[in-house]
């Protein structure tokens, strides 16, 4: 096994880089048609404590929407992409709904839960670009 110091030095193929481009189009396009607010990604990738190149995060306004947007999410990646999340998480408690394709991690949230965790405050060296319509 390798030791986690040599993931950094990894070069990634252009297939992969293709591949999870076309995820995190089909994903921002899926918030959108749900009308997800304040939707912003997060470009991870020159940060070496990352678990995932990119965060996309948004706000849903109730539960029912919340749910909305993570179901457009797994349906149009799945459709367009032939790709499951790796893991998804909260669906349950419905404040957070987090969502896992490995390079792209998906944040659904409530604004206050978002207010509460600040995730753009904790990955402040990231860039930060707005997709709202």
């Amino acid at each position: 096994m390798e030791p986690l110091s040599a993931l950094k030095d990894r070069k990634k193929s252009p297939t992969q880089i293709t591949r999870s481009a076309k995820i995190f189009k089909t994903i921002i396009k899926a918030i959108q048609d749900k009308k997800g607010e304040n939707i912003v990604s997060l470009d991870l990738r020159k940060l070496h404590e990352a678990s995932a190149d990119f965060f996309v995060i948004c706000e849903a306004n109730n539960t029912t929407q919340l749910k909305a947007i993570a179901d457009n999410i797994d349906f149009e990646v799945k459709s367009q992409c032939d790709e499951l999340p790796y893991k998804s998480e909260g669906k349950t408690a419905s404040q957070w709904l987090l969502i896992d394709y490995i390079n792209v991690v998906v944040h659904v949230m409530h604004p206050e839960s978002r207010t509460f965790y600040k995730l753009e405050e904790m990955w402040s060296d990231a860039d930060i670009k707005n997709h709202d319509l």
